[in-house]
């Protein structure tokens, strides 16, 4: 029988508009009743998840900062940290990309350089790091690193990160959640890595987990679970790596798979 579910948020179970899909609340009192834990997995930052999901902040766990850090009950369980030098280093090919944002992630916030407190950059940032430090130099920041997430406004992260990244692709985790964000990670820091130590801190099996997802951020997370979905919106090649498919995120796809398994009578 399942005992947790993993779900990817955007293009996932939120909405196209940011949103909870209907029917949300009653599927997650359904499943606290089987005794169920639903654990949001997402490259947000662990204070924009507590934000989505306020009066269940207690109650779910929480896969942050794509696999990096995990926290249940306000307490972390796992942790994938960065080499500092490794961080400057990235930073500064950062620095070196036209227009682009570089955020500091670090296990207590998130850090942006002044020039780039401007609406055209945080407007998109809000959903995703919640509470944020503007520095005028990340010489500033006296933090653990997790990760570093680039931002690109036009939408065009692969061509304008990723691609230029290449240096970086053989030595760390270079990974294009979305089309205007990477993020970059230390070596298998990804989220099928932050599943497996949650099995092994909860002494979970992976046949007793599912998992929800659309992007090929999404691909390790489905990977380590036995029951892997992807939604009928998700990257063409992420459906190699999933056992069924459902919905899509606009058509409340966690929901139905979610009702799916109910069904089978595996939850």
């Amino acid at each position: 029988m399942i005992k947790i579910i993993f779900c990817d948020m955007d293009g996932t179970l939120l909405t196209n508009e940011n949103k909870l899909p209907a029917g949300f609340d009653e599927i997650i009192s359904e499943l606290k009743s089987r005794n169920v834990l639903f654990a949001p997995a997402s490259g947000r930052q662990y204070a924009s998840l507590l934000r989505s999901f306020k009066k269940y902040r207690d109650e779910f766990l929480f896969v942050a900062e794509g696999g990096t850090l995990v926290m249940y009950h306000d307490k972390e369980i796992f942790s994938h940290t960065m080499d500092i030098a490794t961080v400057k280093e990235v930073l500064a090919t950062g620095a070196t990309l036209n227009d682009i944002m570089c955020v500091w992630c670090g296990k207590r916030d998130s850090y942006i350089l002044r020039p780039f407190d401007k609406p055209k950059y945080t407007d998109d940032m809000d959903k995703y790091y919640t509470h944020r430090i503007i520095v005028d130099s990340f010489d500033e920041v006296d933090d653990t690193p997790i990760k570093v997430a680039l931002y690109d406004r036009t939408g065009n992260a692969k061509k304008n990160i990723y691609d230029k990244l290449a240096k970086f692709h053989d030595s760390l985790q270079v990974v294009q959640t979305i089309d205007w964000w990477v993020d970059v990670s230390s070596p298998g820091a990804n989220k099928g890595e932050a599943i497996k130590n949650v099995q092994k801190a909860l002494n979970i099996k992976p046949e007793e987990c599912a998992a929800f997802g659309d992007y090929m951020n999404d691909c390790e997370m489905l990977q380590a679970v036995e029951y892997g979905f992807a939604m009928a919106n998700a990257h063409p090649d992420l459906k190699k790596f999933a056992k069924y498919e459902t919905l899509s995120n606009e058509q409340g796809g966690v929901i139905a798979g979610i009702r799916r398994l109910m069904a089978e009578g595996l939850i």
